[in-house]
């Protein structure tokens, strides 16, 4: 659970019954949230890893390989705890090449953005099978607003 805010992708992950989960956020505040989310719902364990890092440089270290990547980096940042400027319409390029080097040739990698003007060229991930499933991750609650955020599936080929 890449920029993972609360934890909910965490805690969802662990309900449905994953073993292991890793979640990465830049802040301490979400990190303690997310860890927090889990212990409420009784799910808290060794086995549910938390790292305070900045996504791009966690994802440029990490060796492992995963079934299930889920990435909802921010529109916009310029925060402190990083030098550099993201900007998603720009960095995601980056962020899905590296998130495809630990990403299982069987595994999904599902992105998420906010930002409502978003353009995803598809031309630059050809060894990648690309879905929007943005309408079934539309919560009924947001359904006068679908433009909320939208999601891909992402899979190699």
């Amino acid at each position: 659970n890449l920029f993972s805010y609360t934890g909910t992708v965490t805690s969802l992950a662990a309900i449905g019954g994953a073993s292991k989960t890793i979640t990465v956020d830049a802040s301490k505040k979400y990190l303690d949230w997310a860890k927090r989310n889990l212990q409420l719902n009784g799910l808290y364990s060794k086995e549910h890893q938390f790292f305070q890092s900045d996504c791009r440089e966690w994802l440029k270290k990490d060796r492992n390989m995963y079934d299930i990547i889920f990435l909802d980096p921010p529109t916009f940042s310029n925060s402190k705890s990083s030098r550099e400027i993201f900007d998603v319409q720009i960095d995601y390029i980056e962020l899905l090449n590296l998130c495809g080097k630990i990403l299982n040739r069987n595994g999904v990698l599902y992105f998420s953005n906010n930002f409502r003007k978003f353009k995803f060229d598809e031309t630059l991930f050809p060894n990648f099978n690309i879905k929007e499933i943005t309408p079934s991750t539309i919560d009924e609650d947001f359904t006068g607003n679908p433009k909320i955020h939208r999601c891909w599936e992402i899979r190699w080929k």
